[in-house]
């Protein structure tokens, strides 16, 4: 049988991998073409992102792919993580090296920023969190030190919509990606401008606005000619990573709000799915905030710093010699004494310390804790101090949607933790049902093969999930709530 295949280019803050989506008209096969190494790259004082080098290997990734499936190849479509962005000028030149989010230029922003305008009305004007890395301060921080940049630019771009144009010239703001920034207004859908105004912010370089599975065009014919790839659609899937993975949560609740999601790597974003934003005062006081999902629908959710911690540990104990892997390390977590130090994880010294390790002990001793020591001990006050974060947003959740949540989902790499998984499932007291691992791929895929007319429904979607993977569940233990 001659199956159809798309593709997904993912990026995240530690890899990206161009991905193949084969489907046999029920299920779902992921392959993986190409993985390649991403993350900061120091340049002076900054730190920016490769875009070129990304570029490149997104390149050698549709390459291969041509090599094996052919004209197998219907679409493909791109989805990195959030705020950040790329300035083109009229020529389609960049300006500058794209900033990372962890760079320190936006440090104190959102004092800064409130004394401009107030905190309320900027939440009611964007719905969103207040991170200091959100795009409004990035532009912000723009605004400060290079103003002439930002009237140079023609053409603002996040970082899939960057891609999408390197693909087949499209200049489009994909919806899901955009509504991470805190510069669109939640309930009209489209560009804050009065909000930017006031801020004297240039808007003349924001392009149009689009749905997710918006069909962009073809392929440029130089890069056709490159990859061998004639013919190929540029689809934008749910081009935030976190609205891709929300789509493939396989739960057959779709429309409800009595379960939540994390989906879990390097953050973990927990929320629910709604059918309006909630800008309520209580809202705002939790510092909640809502992001664009598929077919109109938004993601009613609280960042949390996640698996960057564990991540930076470990990057720690290497450099310290002391080599494990993941699994390793959980193993060790599994064996230390439970509950003994918790963390306050809006704390700024975790957002990119030289030293997690250092970061966390220095914590404890602050706040008078028993200091962990081992790699055993950090590991387990980092997972426990993520399980007792997911519990407290879990009933802020719950108050805002007005439903009880009856179970949660956790997608993304972090639902291979299975030390975690249990963990959750005994804070919460829930029920968590883990996978799929590659959440954000299928979920962008999915977004591909239903533009194609061969599924209706986001409900559809759903169940080719639940037909192509198998679903992890861990009961949380009578008596082991904290």
């Amino acid at each position: 049988m001659n199956h159809k295949v798309y593709l997904a280019v993912d990026l995240g803050a530690e890899s990206g991998r161009v991905m193949a989506g084969v489907w046999n008209g029920r299920k779902l096969r992921l392959e993986e073409v190409h993985r390649f190494p991403n993350g900061a790259v120091a340049l002076g004082e900054t730190i920016r992102w490769d875009v070129l080098r990304l570029w490149a290997e997104i390149q050698n990734g549709l390459t291969l792919a041509g090599k094996k499936f052919g004209k197998q190849i219907v679409s493909v479509g791109c989805d990195t993580w959030g705020v950040d962005f790329v300035l083109l000028n009229k020529q389609d030149e960049l300006l500058g090296q794209p900033y990372h989010y962890r760079d320190v230029r936006t440090r104190g922003a959102l004092g800064r920023a409130f004394r401009r305008v107030p905190r309320a009305e900027i939440f009611a004007q964007t719905g969103l969190q207040f991170m200091e890395l959100n795009s409004l301060y990035q532009l912000l921080a723009w605004q400060e030190h290079s103003p002439a940049i930002l009237d140079t630019a023609d053409t603002l771009l996040f970082m899939p919509d960057f891609f999408h144009w390197a693909m087949c010239g499209a200049k489009r703001a994909e919806f899901t990606i955009a509504s991470t920034s805190q510069c669109v207004h939640p309930l009209k859908r489209d560009w804050a401008l009065p909000l930017l105004k006031k801020f004297g912010l240039p808007t003349h370089f924001l392009p149009e606005m689009v749905p997710p599975g918006t069909p962009l065009g073809k392929f440029r014919q130089s890069l056709a000619e490159r990859t061998g790839l004639a013919g190929v659609n540029v689809i934008a899937p749910p081009s935030h990573d976190t609205a891709a993975a929300v789509a493939s949560v396989p739960t057959a609740n779709t429309g409800r709000a009595n379960w939540a999601y994390i989906s879990s790597g390097t953050w973990s974003l927990m929320g629910v799915e709604v059918k309006k934003a909630v800008l309520s005062p209580r809202a705002l006081e939790l510092d909640m905030t809502n992001e664009g999902g598929i077919d109109g629908t938004y993601r009613l959710l609280k960042n949390i710093m996640g698996l960057w911690l564990v991540q930076q540990c470990k990057r720690s104990f290497d450099a310290a010699g002391e080599k494990y892997d993941y699994a390793q390390l959980a193993a060790l977590a599994g064996k230390a004494k439970p509950f003994r130090s918790t963390l306050n994880l809006n704390d700024p010294r975790f957002v990119n310390p030289p030293d997690m390790s250092k970061a966390i002990q220095e914590f404890c001793r602050e706040t008078k804790q028993p200091t962990p020591k081992t790699p055993g001990e950090l590991i387990r006050c980092c997972y426990e101090s993520l399980a007792l974060k997911y519990r407290e947003t879990l009933g802020s959740l719950e108050e805002l949607a007005g439903e009880s949540i009856e179970a949660v989902h956790i997608v993304g790499g972090g639902s291979q933790s299975e030390s975690l998984n249990q963990l959750v499932a005994d804070a919460c007291q829930r029920p968590v049902l883990a996978g799929p691992v590659e959440a954000t791929a299928m979920g962008n895929l999915l977004t591909q093969v239903r533009v194609d007319s061969e599924l209706g429904s986001l409900a559809e979607m759903r169940e080719v999930i639940r037909n192509s993977i198998v679903v992890k569940t861990y009961e949380p233990a009578v008596g082991n709530e904290q």
